[in-house]
């Protein structure tokens, strides 16, 4: 079993209704997760779920505290998250480097997963600029410093490219339809395991002790689908994943 912390993969909706001469505001927090939460736990591991809004005042700033967890996903929340605590945005004091964190923790033997949306990679407008920072440094893929999307609302099919890694052995070899994805490069030491429209879907990277893996499309909507996120491939995928980050056997 592994100890897994992901962060971002929520939002707060604010919105106001007008009806006739009235209007009222309301908002309400919306959870993006579920399905993606319920296939970690299928392959066995707990995984601790960091709001995006927690996330600037909560998330792990030392080594001590990283080390609780076996991986760390990164989805939808963008470097500024990470970059400014409280103490540093509010109050004009100096706080760890936690995008340096994550990179040091990761050669030093943990597991990182980036997961696309569009506050990831760079992101719709390049608001998640993960470009030239140090998380960057680790992943299997260069990030563009512009806007990275690729909106593909026709749908378009993943198809696996290595059938003998742990994540994606036995998987169909085309899998249901994505609406989007983040267009990236991958490195030359990376292995990439699955692509969509001849662009990278799923990478690894060994790096140092650890490992990291970037999967370049949503594990929600709107780019992932009921067609993707109901798929029995999809809990195979997602839990192999932390598996292999974990530096596990995979045997789902």
């Amino acid at each position: 079993m592994s100890h897994v912390l992901l962060a971002g993969e929520s939002w707060i909706g604010a919105t106001v209704d007008h009806k006739g001469y009235d209007a009222f505001p309301h908002t309400q927090l919306q959870i993006g997760c579920r399905d993606f939460v319920a296939a970690i736990e299928y392959g066995g591991h707990t995984v601790h779920h960091l709001k995006s809004h927690d996330v600037a005042e909560h998330f792990p700033a030392s080594p001590y505290e990283l080390n609780v967890y076996d991986v760390v996903v990164l989805s939808d929340i963008g470097a500024n998250s990470l970059l400014l605590h409280p103490n540093t945005f509010d109050n004009g004091r100096p706080f760890p480097n936690r995008l340096k964190l994550l990179r040091d923790w990761v050669t030093s033997g943990g597991g990182l997963m980036m997961a696309g949306g569009y506050l990831s990679f760079q992101g719709f407008q390049g608001k998640a600029n993960y470009h030239h920072t140090a998380v960057e440094d680790v992943l299997p893929v260069k990030i563009s410093p512009f806007d990275d999307r690729e909106e593909t609302p026709e749908g378009m099919h993943g198809q696996v490219t290595s059938t003998e890694h742990p994540i994606t052995e036995g998987l169909d070899s085309t899998w249901p339809i994505l609406l989007g994805y983040q267009r990236v490069e991958p490195r030359d030491d990376a292995e990439v395991l699955a692509t969509i429209d001849g662009n990278v879907l799923l990478a690894t990277r060994q790096v140092d002790s650890g490992r990291t893996l970037a999967f370049t499309s949503d594990i929600s909507p709107h780019w992932a689908p009921s067609e993707f996120t109901t798929w029995t491939g999809y809990k195979q995928i997602f839990s192999r994943t932390v598996d292999w980050l974990a530096n596990r056997s995979t045997d789902s």
